[in-house]
């Protein structure tokens, strides 16, 4: 095979690849901006799962038979990404933990269905496809259900209080007015409508009340109790939770080595909250400090204007700050927008959504129900993370890399370390660009770090060492300064997501290490705005492909 032929045979893989993907999961398709899956729904069978799987590894191993030596930069890139997401998407269907993780999480079917539905703006070619979708949600509920099924049939039982939480959320939706329902908002005021509300009355509803009952009679009954939270409990799960640890990391790390690292972490991290508490509030003992953090009503927001007008000022700030760190890339604008209140009472504080076709611009999503349960010194660290210069900035400058393999120019859930190590950098990052308006928001930075580092010792005390959920939730009550409430929320995403939540901590350590032997190595002739652009310049990566990036740019000068 020819050079020339390889490049033809690599780009025909990445498009083929990008094709299967979006086929596969039309509304993360929708979610990333990728046009023409408006009108889809996925199939959430297992027999669908398989069908996938097997496009994966053919794709693999075509991919196999391709020499990296003969490639270019870009192209080595993309072998890297491409082969490593091959494998991810392999492994997750492979073990199948999604088949029996029922929850009222991000991760749940419901509120991707929601999510990514109630986001989709509208034009006028739009709506029927959009109709169409709608239509198609009835089954998607009906195959979720029985996907339940046959797993518990198997012995893979769910978690009955994600279970219990799942019919809680379900029934807010149903209990909610037809005119008021989030799935008709993006047709309101259009010919449209009346056909929605009517797929919506006739045909979602309906399925949704169908899901639910199975959910609460066939499910429930037989589900794990909260002692068996993690996935080490189920059949198989033990197995499952080291590929999802190896899939959301790099492979090699263990779950005992991230459990090590996330101890070691929250004890360094204690030392911190001690020195600035002395600052702040004159406390000199960790617990006390996160004491303060918790329960003083002064920290509290006293409304939802109040939270947006922050986020705002420090987008704003950190716009005006990024020329001395970045290059001057022509990217897409981040707008902030409130979480729905149904989605709200499960949802993480934040989460960002990238820009869309025609100019959309990216948005920074923030939770706003109940501000007087809202920490104001959170809320600055948040913004740095989702927006700029973290996912905002990271995702929208993948955007822009128009001469690579479209898969490469969106963000990848399968890239996570990267992705969320990214984020949790920038919140560091923000801190040397004097972003923080205030000693007190600089705790907004800790309180984050700590919540990232109590994820390593959760996820893996669950899913790999057999914790109960009521551990769990003590372990992050005693190391964080965050509310019960989303103490809860946090561990039943964990819960629910097993391995995800690992990626934040060891991606940013990544990104951190590579910095300091950069440094190291270049000394005067380090430029940070050149290594941020090696780190958020050649899209979503794989940690191993990351480090060959940056030790070939380190070598180039």
């Amino acid at each position: 095979m020819t050079d020339r032929t390889q490049q033809a045979e690599l780009v025909e893989l990445a498009e083929e690849y990008f094709a299967a993907a979006n086929a596969h999961d039309p509304f993360e398709a929708t979610l990333s901006g990728v046009a023409g899956h408006a009108h889809e729904v996925p199939d959430p069978s297992r027999e669908a799962a398989l069908a996938h799987r097997a496009v994966l590894r053919g794709l693999g191993t075509r991919l196999a038979a391709i020499p990296v030596d003969g490639l270019d930069t870009d192209d080595r890139v993309t072998h890297g990404v491409l082969g490593r997401l091959i494998d991810n998407g392999t492994g997750e269907i492979t073990h199948g933990l999604a088949d029996f993780s029922v929850s009222a999480t991000i991760t749940a079917p419901q509120n991707a269905a929601f999510q990514s539905l109630a986001m989709t703006a509208v034009d006028q070619e739009g709506a029927d496809s959009y109709l169409e979708r709608l239509a198609g949600l009835p089954a998607y509920f009906d195959v979720h259900l029985q996907r339940y099924l046959d797993a518990a049939a198997e012995g893979r039982r769910p978690l009955r209080s994600g279970v219990d939480a799942a019919i809680a959320q379900l029934d807010t939706y149903l209990a909610g007015s037809l005119a008021d329902d989030q799935l008709l908002r993006p047709l309101q005021g259009r010919r449209e409508a009346e056909r929605a509300r009517t797929i919506v009355r006739d045909g979602i509803r309906p399925a949704v009340a169908r899901y639910r009952a199975g959910l609460a009679q066939r499910l429930a009954p037989g589900a794990r109790p909260d002692d068996e939270a993690g996935v080490c409990h189920v059949p198989g799960g033990t197995e499952g939770y080291a590929d999802a640890v190896a899939r959301f990391t790099r492979p090699g790390l263990t779950p005992e080595e991230i459990h090590r690292i996330g101890l070691d972490t929250v004890a360094t991290l204690r030392e911190e909250f001690a020195e600035l508490g002395a600052t702040v509030f004159g406390i000199g003992d960790p617990d006390g400090v996160l004491a303060a953090l918790r329960e003083d009503p002064a920290l509290r927001f006293g409304s939802a204007e109040e939270i947006v007008a922050l986020v705002d000022d420090a987008l704003e700030r950190a716009r005006r700050a990024g020329a001395d760190y970045f290059r001057a890339y022509p990217i897409a604008d981040c707008v902030t927008r409130e979480i729905d209140p149904i989605e709200a009472e499960t949802a993480p504080l934040a989460y960002y959504q990238p820009p869309g076709p025609g100019g959309l611009p990216g948005t920074h999503w923030i939770n706003t129900l109940r501000p007087d349960t809202r920490f104001t010194y959170e809320y600055e660290a948040i913004a740095f993370h989702e927006s700029v210069p973290g996912h905002h900035l990271q995702i929208a400058v993948a955007q822009t890399l128009r001469h690579l393999p479209e898969f490469r120019q969106k963000s990848s859930g399968q890239m996570t370390a990267h992705v969320e190590g990214w984020g949790l950098y920038t919140e560091r990052l923000a801190d040397e660009m004097g972003l923080y308006s205030s000693e007190l928001s600089r705790f907004g930075m800790l309180s984050l770090d700590a919540l990232r580092a109590v994820r390593l010792v959760v996820d893996t005390g669950l899913h790999h060492f057999g914790w109960s959920r009521e551990r769990a939730i003590a372990f992050m009550r005693d190391n964080t300064a965050t509310t019960e409430a989303n103490v809860r929320n946090e561990i039943d995403r964990y819960i629910a997501w097993p391995g995800q939540a690992t990626a934040y901590l060891i991606g940013r350590r990544e990104i951190v290490r590579h910095r300091e032997r950069a440094r190291e190595a270049l000394g005067e002739r380090f430029d940070i705005r050149e290594f941020h652009h090696q780190v958020i310049g050649h899209g979503s990566l794989p940690l191993g492909v990351l480090d060959e990036l940056v030790t070939d740019w380190i070598a180039a000068h």
